[in-house]
């Protein structure tokens, strides 16, 4: 099995949100129109794709001027059928180089009660910050708020 990332394809919208119906059932689960949305706004989006079957997929908003930027990890998911294989490590650590090239703090929002993302998030220098009360819509399910503080490139 040899899995590639590459930017995310507008063809493989409909299964994002194919997946998101299947991972997040019981939220609010992002519509094609919504992955789209973000593609449009430029933000940073990866697929994880073995052959061409699309099997997850990540995304990043960076904001900010130079010399205060940051960015927010908008969403990661892997297909149930592909996880605990290292995919959703290998999304996190594309977005984090990106956000790494410009020397950005990263933040993200994760369930309080999703266990191996969270300790995901911690073995790549997130901490928790914030707890967001029912954050998630429609369960009311609370969130905490991670940061990773940006990594300084060291100079040349």
């Amino acid at each position: 099995m040899t899995v590639r990332t590459a930017p995310l394809r507008r063809a493989d919208l409909a299964r994002c949100a194919e997946l998101e119906r299947v991972l997040f059932a019981g939220e609010d689960p992002w519509s094609e129109a919504a992955f789209a949305s973000e593609l449009d706004w430029g933000h940073f989006y990866l697929g994880a794709y073995v052959d061409d079957l699309l099997i997850g997929y990540a995304g990043l908003a960076v904001a900010g001027p130079p010399e205060d930027v940051e960015a927010s990890v908008h969403t990661l998911g892997v297909d149930p059928a592909w996880q605990r294989r290292g995919i959703g490590r290998l999304l996190l650590r594309e977005l984090l180089a990106e956000a790494d090239a410009v020397a950005a703090t990263v933040y993200l929002e994760v369930r309080t009660d999703n266990d191996a993302a969270i300790a995901l998030y911690t073995a790549h220098g997130f901490t928790r910050v914030g707890l967001r009360k029912r954050y998630y819509q429609p369960s009311g399910a609370d969130a905490y708020t991670m940061v990773r503080p940006a990594l300084v490139k060291e100079p040349k």
